[in-house]
C-alpha cells in the first residue's frame, strides 16, 4: 500500500487567461500516507495546483486522475469571508454536501486533534487568527479524507500550535501535501517535494526530507552554472572563428557555416538553469513629520482565557522612536487589544489627536478588496503623485498589470506586499503591525524587518516569528500572559 500512487498528473497544462500559463505539461504522481512539500515562488500556482487537484479548476490539457473512491479536502490559508458570520456548528456543517446527524461529537473529536476549545454557538469572526487557523484545519480533518491538503497551515500560529501540529503531520497515517515557507516545520515530516517553478511552468519531483531536497536543488544549480559558463566560453569561441573565417572568402565561408552550425548545437545543451524568485528592494517607511512625545497611550486592557475575559490594568505610555511587542498565545487578545487602541473601543487608551496611523491587519481587512491595487496605492497619499505610486509598487514587485486588478483577486501573498507599498506611501506616525510575516515569501522578510528596525515613529508590533522579531529593535514587551 505504501508504494500505491494514490494521485497522478500526465502532461497537464493549465492558465487563467491566454498568454499566461500556471502549469505546462506537468507530470508527477503522490503515493499513498506520503507526506509531500509544495515548493515554489509566490504566484507560481502552488494554490492553483491544489485547486486541480480538488476538482475546483480544471487542466487545459492532460489528465489528472485519482484512485476510485478517493476523498479530499483542503484546509485553506484563510476563512472565507462570508463565512465569519457563522457559528462553529454552521461553519463544520458547510463541509458536507449533506447533512450530518452527529455532528456535534465529531466537532469536538476533531477541535480537540487542533487542540482548541470551540463552544458551538460561538461565532468564527470573534476566534483570533491563530484559532481561526486551527478551525481551519480541523474542517479539513472531519471529513476524513483520503488527502489532506494544508495551504500555509502554520500562519498565525504560536510556537506552540506550530509544535502540536507537527506532531500530528508526523502521527498522521494518511496521504498529506503541505504549501508552506516554514523549513523547519516541513523538514519534521516531509518524505519529498514538488518544486513548481514560476518561470519554466514545470513541476520537479524530489524524494527526501525538505531541507535534503533543497540541497540537493543548490548543488544542482550550481553544478548547472558550472556547466553554462564552461559552455558559453566555447560558444563565444567558435562564434570568433566562424566571424573570422566568413570574411575569408572561398572555402573558408563553409568552414564558418559548420562552426556556427556547432554553436546552435551547443547553446541547446545549454541547461535552463532555475531562476530563483525577485527579492523585493530595500525600502524605509518614512515615518510623520514632525512627531513629539508621546504617540499613544493604553491604561487597560483584556486578555482572554478559555474564553473567559480578564481586566488588566497598566499605563502604558508609547512615545516617538519606541519599538513595542505584544507577546502571549493564541486567543489571548494581542489582535483584540491592536484593534482596541485603533477604534478608540477602551476608555483611557486613545492614540494622541493628529497622528497617522498605518494599520497592518493579519486578514487584509483594512484593504478594500473592490478597489484595484492602484487606486489603494494613490488613496494612500496626501497629495496624488502617479510617479511616486509606480517606483513604490515596483519595489515591491507589484507589475502594470496587477496594478490593475482588484484587492480580492491577489493572492495573499501578494495582498501583503500591497499592505507594505500603502504604509510607505502613508508616512504613518503609528506603525501597528499584526502578524505581518503571514503569507509572505522567505525571501522578503530580512528586507521587510530592516525597514521596520529602522522606523522612526512609534511602532506596535505582534508576531510568532521568532526569527524575525530578533532581526528587528524592540525596546519593550507587553506579554499579555504575564
Amino acid at each position: 500500500m505504501q508504494d500505491q500512487v494514490i494521485l497522478r498528473f500526465d502532461e497537464v497544462s493549465f492558465e487563467y487567461k491566454y498568454g499566461h500559463p500556471i502549469l505546462k505539461e506537468v507530470s508527477f504522481s503522490i503515493r499513498a500516507h506520503s507526506k509531500i512539500t509544495i515548493m515554489g515562488q509566490n504566484g507560481s500556482g502552488k494554490s492553483t495546483i491544489f485547486k486541480l487537484i480538488t476538482g475546483i479548476l480544471h487542466p487545459e490539457l492532460g489528465k489528472i486522475s485519482a484512485n476510485p473512491g478517493v476523498t479530499i479536502a483542503t484546509a485553506q490559508q484563510v476563512i472565507p469571508r462570508d463565512e465569519m458570520g457563522l457559528t462553529v456548528r454552521e461553519f463544520f456543517e458547510k463541509r458536507f454536501s449533506k447533512k450530518v446527524y452527529d455532528i456535534d461529537p465529531r466537532i469536538d473529536a476533531v477541535c480537540e486533534v487542533v487542540n482548541l476549545n470551540a463552544p458551538h454557538d460561538r461565532i468564527i469572526k470573534s476566534f483570533s487568527g491563530g484559532q481561526q487557523a486551527r478551525l481551519l484545519l480541523a474542517s479539513a480533518l472531519i471529513q476524513n479524507p483520503d488527502i489532506l491538503l494544508l495551504d500555509e497551515p502554520t500562519n498565525n500560529l504560536d510556537k506552540v500550535g506550530i509544535a502540536h501540529l507537527t506532531k500530528f503531520l508526523i502521527d498522521y497515517k494518511k496521504t498529506c501535501v503541505v504549501i508552506s515557507h516554514d523549513a523547519d516545520f516541513l523538514n519534521a515530516f516531509t518524505h519529498g517535494v514538488l518544486y513548481l517553478d514560476v518561470f519554466t511552468h514545470k513541476v520537479e519531483q524530489y524524494w527526501g526530507t525538505y531541507l535534503d531536497v533543497v540541497a540537493e536543488i543548490a548543488v544542482r544549480i550550481e553544478r548547472e552554472n558550472v556547466k553554462n559558463s564552461r559552455l558559453a566560453a566555447v560558444i563565444q569561441a567558435n562564434k570568433d572563428k566562424a566571424n573570422f573565417f566568413a570574411h575569408k572568402g572561398g572555402q573558408m565561408r563553409l568552414v564558418a557555416r559548420k562552426m556556427r552550425d556547432k554553436v546552435e548545437e551547443l547553446e541547446e545543451a545549454m541547461v535552463d538553469v532555475r531562476k530563483e524568485d525577485k527579492a523585493i528592494r530595500d525600502f524605509i517607511i518614512p515615518a510623520q513629520p514632525d512627531l513629539i512625545g508621546e504617540v499613544a497611550c493604553l491604561s487597560s486592557y483584556d486578555t482572554f482565557k478559555d474564553h473567559k475575559k480578564s481586566a488588566r490594568k497598566k499605563v502604558i505610555s508609547i512615545k516617538k522612536g519606541e519599538h513595542w511587542l505584544v507577546a502571549g498565545p493564541n486567543g489571548i487578545g494581542k489582535s483584540t487589544l491592536l484593534e482596541a487602541l485603533v477604534l478608540g473601543k477602551v476608555k483611557g487608551n486613545k492614540i494622541v489627536p493628529g497622528i497617522k496611523v498605518g494599520y497592518y491587519r493579519q486578514d487584509f481587512s483594512t484593504l478594500d478588496f473592490e478597489e484595484t491595487v492602484y487606486g489603494t496605492l494613490i488613496n494612500a497619499l496626501d497629495r496624488k503623485d502617479e510617479d511616486s505610486v509606480r517606483s513604490v509598487a515596483a519595489g515591491f514587485l507589484i507589475n502594470g498589470e496587477m496594478m490593475k486588478a482588484k484587492i480580492g483577486s491577489l493572492s495573499e501573498g501578494q495582498k501583503g506586499l500591497v499592505a507594505f507599498a500603502q504604509l510607505v506611501l502613508q508616512r504613518p506616525g503609528l506603525l501597528i503591525l499584526d502578524e505581518p510575516t503571514n503569507h509572505i515569501n522567505f525571501r522578503h522578510l530580512p528586507v521587510i524587518a530592516a525597514a521596520l528596525n529602522k522606523f522612526a515613529g512609534a511602532m506596535i508590533l505582534v508576531s510568532h516569528t521568532p526569527e524575525f522579531v530578533k532581526q528587528i529593535r524592540i525596546d519593550e514587551t507587553l506579554d499579555l500572559e504575564k
